[in-house]
C-alpha cells in the first residue's frame, strides 16, 4: 500500500506544479518571458504557442522582444498579443516586436493579487482532494484486511505530512508572487 502513497505524492506534486505555471501568467510589472506562454499564434492553419515560431528574449526590466523566425508571422503575433487579455501594445519595427511592459497601477495589483489568490485556494482543494482520496482509498484497504488499522493510521498520518509539505509550499510561492506583484 505504501506504493499507492507515491501515487498520490505524485498527484499532489502535479497539482502545485500546475499552479506555479497558472501563477507564472500573472504578470507582475517586470518584463518575462513566460508572459507569453498562453498565447497561440495562426501559424499555417494551427494555432502553436509564440515560443515555437519566435524567440523571445528580455533585454530590460520592462521591455519583451519577440524576434519571429519567418517576417511574415509579425503582424500575426501582434495581433495575437493584442487580442490577449495581457493589456500589452506590441511595437513592430519590421523585424522584430519590442513590447514595452507598463508599470501596475494600485487596483490592477490587487486585481492581481486577488487572482492570484484564488488560484492558490484552488490549488489547496486539489491538494486537499488528493488528500481526501487517499485516505479513502486506505479506509477500504482496512476494511477489506489488506492491511492493518496500525498501517492505516501510519499511513494516513504520512498522507497528512505530504498535504501539510504541499500546502506549506503553495503557500511561499503565493507569498514570492504577492510580494512581486505588489512591489512598484
Amino acid at each position: 500500500m505504501s506504493s499507492d502513497l507515491t501515487q498520490y505524492e505524485e498527484r499532489m506534486r502535479k497539482g502545485v506544479e500546475s499552479y506555479k505555471r497558472d501563477l507564472s501568467n500573472i504578470r507582475a510589472g517586470k518584463a518575462n518571458a513566460s508572459l507569453l506562454d498562453g498565447i497561440t499564434v495562426d501559424y499555417y492553419g494551427t494555432p502553436t504557442p509564440i515560443n515555437q515560431v519566435a524567440t523571445i528574449s528580455v533585454p530590460e526590466a520592462r521591455l519583451l522582444v519577440v524576434a519571429p523566425w519567418e517576417k511574415n508571422l509579425l503582424k500575426e503575433i501582434a495581433k495575437s498579443i493584442l487580442g490577449s487579455d495581457l493589456d500589452l501594445n506590441p511595437q513592430d519595427d519590421g523585424s522584430v516586436l519590442k513590447i514595452p511592459i507598463p508599470q501596475l497601477n494600485e487596483d490592477r495589483r490587487r486585481d492581481m493579487v486577488k487572482q492570484a489568490n484564488k488560484m492558490t485556494e484552488d490549488a489547496r482543494i486539489a491538494v486537499r482532494n488528493v488528500r481526501r482520496d487517499a485516505n479513502e482509498g486506505l479506509k477500504k484497504a482496512q476494511k477489506a484486511g489488506e492491511i492493518s488499522e496500525d498501517d492505516s493510521h501510519r499511513l494516513m498520518d504520512q498522507v497528512q505530512k505530504l498535504h501539510d509539505k504541499f500546502i506549506a509550499e503553495i503557500e511561499d510561492v503565493f507569498k514570492k508572487k504577492e510580494a512581486e506583484v505588489m512591489e512598484v
